[in-house]
Order: structure tokens, then C-alpha cells, then sequence
């Protein structure tokens, strides 16, 4: 695998990408559950442990979005064309959840905006998987620019992908709630994370299956070496990490399921992106790969250094929230009430 600067951004993204979708990944995953759940109590305890923290996760999407406008100017405009209606529905999710943050805090009707959170956070995630899916369905482009339909990422594949991330998120959202709450909600959350890990294992097996039957060369990557031995180093360590969450959960642990949960969702991911590379609008026949659509050197240099400057300072801002909020809600709530 020849490691150029163009490969360098993509493992950039990739690190955003993976940082935004577990930490925000559970965020949408509580919100989702707050529909089901009949109890105001618990629904308000899954809320408040998200208060502090929930906007601190979207700012990585956001820097995902920056970074692709500069980098791989290609592709940001083959993918919003190719998925503008799952980019739009995403943006309405977003804007539900903010609303129904900032008015729960002050409404005597918190039930109302609870169930408004648990909604918009059960579109982002939709539209998140539709996004996923349409992008590994395939994306039509001609002379570099799109050259499908709006409606083409609906396909089967979507919608089976967009299952799997709703199940994912839902799992990161218990495994979560495991670490945060406490009494009957806590007790339930392992019931609930047994059953979604599960779940979604089937459904990764599944979607590995699908892309190496779509694609042909990343079919031909689980037979023929070194490729078959770099995919081994990251499917069995994320076997055994499923099967970690499972001990875990078994054995009543607080911290590791999510802990688990998260190397899982990397090696996932990271799996998948070396079944496709290097192309990073995968196709049958027309694949764009990531030198085509990266920017030119001098524009990834210049990039490089200005986030040399600022990752430091976004890394520190983010450790530093997740520090002061660290522990139960009840714990950090008293606190917050003392002072």
C-alpha cells in the first residue's frame, strides 16, 4: 500500500470520522431510545447525560466536512450531489435535536421536547445510513462529476446498511447509558446492549459479505496476499472484541462495554476501508480513487500545517468536557447544584 499525502488525509478523515460516530454515534443512539421508553425519569436521566457533551460531538462532523471541501474537492461535490437528500434529512435531525435541547432546559413540558430530541436524532441517524449506504451502493460519475439520478443511493444495500447504523448507534447508546445512569435504567441497558451486539454482528458479517460480492476487487483481496493478511490483523481483533463485549456485559463491567464497543466500531471501519482502497467512490465499472480525487500537494501541505495547529487545541477542548462531566449523572449533577 503506497502511502502518499493524499492517503495521509484520507487516515485523517478516517480518525474524525470514527471519533465523530462513536461519540456522537451513542448521542443519537440515547436520543432514539428516549421514544421507547415510558418512564419521564429515566427519559430526563438519558437526556441530562448528554447536555454538556452532545454539541461537543457534532463539531468533528463539521470538521469532516471542512476537510473534505479542501482536500478532496472531488469528492465533496460528487457526494452532496449524489446524496443531497440524505444530507438535507440530516440537517433537519440536527436541527431537531438542538431545538429540543435548549427548550427542554427551560419548558415545563419536557416530555414534549424529550420525544422532539429522540426524533431528530432518529432522522440524523436514518439519513446517516442512507448517506453510507448510497456512498457504498455505488455512485455514478462521469468526467468527474455525478452523473446519476437523485433518488439512485436508494437501494436495497441502503436500506440494509441504514439498519445496521441505527442497531450500531443503539448499541453505543446502551452501552453508554450503562456507564452513565444508575438503578432500573442501567439494569435494562445490559438487556438492551446483549441484544443490539448481537444484532449488529450479523449485520456487519453481512455488509462485509455484500461489498465483497459487489466488488470484485475487494472480493479478491480476501484471497490473495499481503491483502488477506492486513484484513485478518483488523476482522479477528474486532471478533474478539465483540466477544469482549459480550464477557463484559456478562460479568456486569461498567466502563468496558463501551470501551469495547468503540475498538470494535474502528476495526470495523478500518476493515472496510481496505476492502475498497484505493478507490474512495467505489464502482463496478468508473471507481474514483483517492489520488484522482484529492486536491494538489501544495493545498494538502498547507492544510496538514494549519491542523497541526488547531487538532491539539480541538483534542484538548474535548478531553477537558468529557473530564468535568466524567462519571454518573446524579454525581455531576450534584456537584453543578453546588456550586
Amino acid at each position: 500500500m503506497d502511502f502518499s499525502l493524499a492517503t495521509l488525509w484520507l487516515t485523517v478523515i478516517g480518525f474524525f470520522l470514527l471519533y465523530y460516530a462513536v461519540t456522537d454515534g451513542f448521542g443519537l443512539g440515547v436520543g432514539i431510545l428516549c421514544l421507547f421508553l415510558k418512564d419521564q425519569n429515566d427519559r430526563q436521566q438519558m437526556v441530562d447525560s448528554l447536555t454538556y457533551i452532545w454539541h461537543t460531538n457534532q463539531t468533528w462532523l463539521l470538521i469532516v466536512g471542512g476537510i473534505l471541501f479542501g482536500a478532496f474537492p472531488m469528492f465533496y461535490s460528487i457526494l452532496f450531489s449524489a446524496l443531497y437528500i440524505p444530507a438535507v434529512l440530516m440537517v433537519v435531525g440536527f436541527i431537531f435535536r438542538g431545538i429540543a435541547f435548549d427548550f427542554s432546559e427551560h419548558s415545563k413540558s419536557k416530555r414534549f421536547w424529550n420525544l422532539n430530541f429522540g426524533v431528530g436524532s432518529l432522522i440524523a441517524t436514518l439519513a446517516q445510513g442512507f448517506a453510507l449506504g448510497g456512498l457504498l451502493s455505488g455512485i455514478t460519475v462521469k468526467n468527474g462529476h455525478f452523473a446519476g439520478g437523485v433518488w439512485d443511493w436508494a437501494t436495497p444495500f441502503t436500506f440494509l446498511l441504514t439498519l445496521g447504523v441505527l442497531v450500531g448507534y443503539l448499541m453505543l447508546g446502551t452501552n453508554y447509558l450503562i456507564l452513565k445512569t444508575e438503578g432500573d435504567l442501567r439494569r435494562r441497558s445490559f438487556h438492551l446492549s446483549f441484544i443490539f451486539t448481537v444484532t449488529t454482528l450479523v449485520l456487519s458479517g453481512v455488509v462485509y459479505l455484500w461489498i465483497g460480492l459487489r466488488y470484485p476487487q475487494a472480493g479478491e483481496k480476501w484471497i490473495s496476499t499481503p491483502d488477506l493478511y492486513y484484513l485478518l490483523a483488523v476482522v479477528l481483533p474486532a471478533v474478539f472484541g465483540f466477544f469482549m463485549i459480550f464477557r463484559s456485559l456478562h460479568r456486569k463491567l461498567e466502563g468496558a462495554p463501551l470501551l469495547w464497543n468503540a475498538i470494535t466500531v474502528a476495526l470495523g471501519f478500518l476493515g472496510l476501508s481496505l476492502c475498497l482502497y484505493p478507490n474512495m467512490i467505489p464502482h463496478v465499472v468508473a471507481p474514483v480513487t483517492v489520488e484522482a480525487a484529492a486536491a494538489s500537494p501544495k493545498t494538502l501541505t498547507f492544510m496538514l500545517i494549519v491542523m497541526g495547529l488547531l487538532l491539539p487545541v480541538i483534542i484538548f477542548y474535548t478531553t477537558y468536557t468529557y473530564r468535568v462531566f466524567r462519571g454518573k449523572v446524579t454525581s455531576w449533577q450534584k456537584n453543578l447544584k453546588c456550586k
